[in-house]
């Protein structure tokens, strides 16, 4: 319903629950005409923070995607061929690619709810990372960093539904250089070379890139679309600045050289493509395949022989213990996949005998942990109307839905303002490769893009930034015409950790990020700065009037203004992730003291049990993470298909 919906149809739909809901339930169809008058306030009913995984379905069913058992099935097999946790980035894949054999039976779970109507929408990308939609997990404190967050403490939202961050996140389509890849395969994890990896990224693609058609790095048949977005001028001022400072524009996907680029989103026409959409919607009928969202996993069952043999859940107020014939395959996370293993007796035995968890396997499970972060500050304020502002979007707020209903080529398909990335090395670096150190996201407008005082100020509250200090230091350019980029740290060189905080399953872990504990990493900070500061020195963003925004950090009191010191100061006070914790579940050859799964992703010491997603990536990558997250959902396919003692 999702992608068919369309104007008539919501006048339709109207009519439909009045006839068949009677004069006493007049409140059912209140949701659709707000849908008419007030999207964004029927969006905030809709997807609401107050999650309850047993709660009963309510009206907004009507807009979620549906996953009923095939042929009438009321309940889960006692086994299963498969078992998979998680219906994330990579666990949408896998069911998919184990269930094109028919006589495979998979089970998938997902403790999240099945995606909307309403996260179809690229531009509310923002709202979504404070929503039922999301864990609301966080950082413990770190002193120095994360200081203009509410309650000094960084956000870490990770997606919370059938299809996983996919829902939730940006929708930005990249996949790392192949010096990221190639290193990663020179370090003993066979298969892993970029070559290697480039033909998994293919077989999901399918590019609908305008001006690429017959570019040898991009796949064409596969189920996930990536195409290019609508963009204000300033997309165009980014590259254009770029060339002038000899930077070309580019396929920044490309291996050939680093440059900038429209920005590429798993996207089609305008809609968001999860990997649910791409990878569970269409085949979801079939009888091989039992897809539970709502299923909260507890326990990986393993014997004594240490085999895993199954999982223990909870569904629909029940505990379930379903076994396995041939694998348990892990794909909760970076977050949930080392707390599942940990709960399951696969960790550090110190953490495990702290908390009460027998030891099963002692592994470095959570022992080291990457994330790439941001900071979104630097904002540049222009004299002319370039940019995008909510206020002005809501303002016809139906005739955009409808438009993008029809056409979905509106300012409501951008990737949540996102619109051109480039890749640079600063000043900074000592890689003698030519790898980037910092990537920049030029977005369609700024901080203060999302309504000031009227608007729905979902990016400042997604980032959870302390509304006085916000307003402080952007409150005079609130809802103006503005620019920023975001650069993301590729490289860091700070390592944190995660461990558990308890034994109950559903306790978040304790997760230390460890943010900018390494000097380099806050001079590569610093530098990108200058460098977005050169840029818009370029001819191309002084047209616009680009302008160095002064902002008032209450927490840089007596600091120089665009001094190093201040932008140091900046950063620490607006420290944000970009969601991209990887190596929890680190990759490595027999022998590596801090791997935990083998390069066929299968977990030390532990048979029939492997981790496919996200958290396996050994050391950062120049690279956003869900597409990296599907090729790796890619590739464990083929390795568990090779395993099989299913005729294939």
């Amino acid at each position: 319903m999702a992608l068919k919906i369309n104007g008539a149809m919501i006048i339709i739909v109207c009519q439909c629950l009045y006839v068949s809901s009677g004069p006493n339930h007049m409140d059912l169809i209140k949701p659709i005409q707000t849908l008419v008058q007030k999207p964004m306030d029927l969006l905030k009913l809709a997807v609401s923070s107050n999650y309850d995984e047993n709660k009963p379905n309510d009206i907004f069913d009507i807009f979620r995607d549906k996953y009923p058992l095939p042929n009438n099935v009321k309940a889960p097999y006692s086994q299963y061929d498969y078992i998979i946790i998680g219906a994330g980035s990579a666990g949408c894949v896998v069911a998919n690619r184990l269930t094109e054999n028919p006589n495979t039976t998979v089970l998938l779970l997902e403790v999240g709810r099945p995606e909307s109507l309403f996260t179809d929408l690229p531009s509310i990308a923002p709202y979504f990372q404070r929503t039922e939609y999301s864990w609301p997990y966080y950082m413990e404190p770190q002193p120095g960093v994360c200081m203009g967050m509410i309650n000094k403490k960084c956000y870490w939202p990770r997606g919370r539904a059938v299809g996983g961050s996919s829902v939730i996140n940006y929708m930005i389509y990249t996949r790392g250089r192949p010096q990221d890849w190639n290193r990663i395969a020179a370090k003993g994890n066979y298969g892993w070379s970029y070559d290697e990896v480039l033909e998994y990224y293919k077989k999901s693609e399918r590019a609908s890139l305008l001006g690429l058609e017959d570019s040898p790095y991009h796949g064409r048949k596969g189920e996930m679309n990536i195409e290019f977005t609508p963009t204000t001028p300033l997309a165009d001022a980014f590259l254009e600045a770029g060339r002038i400072l000899g930077i070309p524009t580019t396929d920044y996907n490309a291996p050939e050289q680093l440059g900038f680029g429209y920005v590429q989103t798993n996207t089609d026409s305008g809609r968001r493509v999860s990997a649910a959409k791409a990878f569970l919607h269409n085949i979801k009928k079939r009888t091989n395949l039992h897809i539970l969202p709502l299923a909260r996993a507890t326990k990986i069952l393993i014997n004594e022989d240490k085999v895993a043999y199954g999982v223990q859940f909870t569904w629909r107020k029940q505990l379930w213990k379903i076994r396995t014939r041939e694998e348990v395959i892990l794909s909760a996370g970076p977050i949930a996949s080392p707390q599942l293993l940990m709960l399951s007796g696969i960790g550090p035995r110190d953490n495990l005998e702290r908390v009460g968890v027998p030891v099963v396997q002692d592994l470095p499970v959570g022992r080291t942990l990457y994330d790439h972060i941001t900071f979104p500050g630097l904002v540049f304020t222009l004299n002319t109307s370039a940019s995008l502002i909510e206020n002005q979007i809501t303002s016809n707020a139906l005739t955009n839905l409808i438009e993008w209903i029809q056409y979905g080529n509106n300012e409501l398909a951008t990737a949540g303002a996102a619109e051109a990335i480039g890749y640079i090395k600063t000043i900074e670096s000592d890689d003698p490769e030519n790898v980037p150190d910092i990537e920049l996201i030029s977005i369609g407008g700024s901080l203060v893009s999302d309504g000031g005082a009227s608007g729905s100020k979902s990016v400042r509250r997604g980032m959870m930034i302390q509304e006085e200090l916000f307003d402080k230091a952007y409150g005079p350019i609130d809802a103006t015409y503005t620019w920023t980029a975001f650069p993301m740290l590729l490289h860091p060189k700070s390592v944190g950790y995660l461990e558990l905080k308890d034994n109950n399953p559903k306790s978040p872990p304790l997760m230390y990020g460890n943010y900018l504990t390494h000097p380099k990493d806050i001079k590569t900070f610093v530098a990108s700065i200058r460098f977005i500061q050169t840029l818009a020195e370029t001819e191309a963003f002084q047209r616009l009037g680009a302008k160095l925004h002064p902002a008032q950090f209450s927490t840089c009191p007596d600091l120089l203004l665009n001094s190093d010191e201040y932008w140091e100061c900046g950063v620490r006070t607006l420290t944000a992730t970009l969601h991209h914790q990887i190596a929890t579940c680190r990759m490595g050859p027999e022998g590596d003291p801090q791997a935990v799964v083998d390069p066929e992703l299968r977990v030390y010491g532990i048979r029939r049990l492997r981790v496919v997603d996200s958290s396996i990536i050994p050391e950062p990558i120049s690279s956003h993470t869900h597409a990296p997250a599907v090729m790796i959902g890619e590739k464990a396919s083929d390795m568990i298909k090779a395993s099989s003692t299913n005729v294939w």
